[in-house]
């Protein structure tokens, strides 16, 4: 990898091998053309060394992606669920008479049909259960469907959930 500094200093040594060869050059119209070379020369190659630069360890770009797995919305109980189900989006909202609502579409990941049994935890706003869950119902998912699943809580103090998933008994 070429850095700023690198490439400076193979503009000077450039720079200087024309110097030597120009230095021959008695007429003044040649070395004012070897100004001007060495001009443009010197120009180009710190347009370059702009060009060729990557940032280093400190600067490179924040790459963590953020799954609807890792925020604790969307929970997979058991091995089966995890290797067979995704939840591909989450869309909540709060009803006029202050309930919360949440739709999870979920994902068959298999090349075969399978059934779920999924059920959502409703908690407030620090995250502690409201004694509100939904009961459990069975989903079954063809082969690489999606489906979009409902859930809406019975109160209004409801302002998180956990919707979980696992293989159906």
């Amino acid at each position: 990898m070429k850095t700023p500094i690198t490439l400076a200093l193979a503009v000077v040594a450039v720079a200087g091998l024309v110097n030597e060869v120009f230095a021959a050059a008695v007429s003044l119209r040649l070395m004012n053309h070897r100004r001007n070379f060495l001009f443009c020369l010197a120009l180009t190659a710190s347009l370059l060394a702009g060009c060729a630069t990557s940032p280093g360890l400190d600067e490179q770009l924040d790459t963590t992606k953020y799954t609807i797995e890792s925020t604790g919305k969307f929970v997979q109980l058991d091995q089966t669920a995890q290797a067979s189900v995704r939840c591909t989006g989450l869309q909540e909202r709060i009803l006029p008479d202050g309930r919360l609502e949440v739709v999870a579409n979920v994902k068959n990941l298999e090349k075969r049909n399978i059934e779920v049994q999924i059920d959502c935890v409703f908690k407030d706003e620090q995250g502690i259960s409201t004694e509100n869950e939904t009961a459990s119902r069975k989903l079954k998912l063809i082969e690489g469907s999606t489906q979009a699943v409902q859930f809406t809580s019975i109160n209004n103090q409801a302002r998180k959930y956990t919707i979980r998933v696992r293989e159906a008994q």
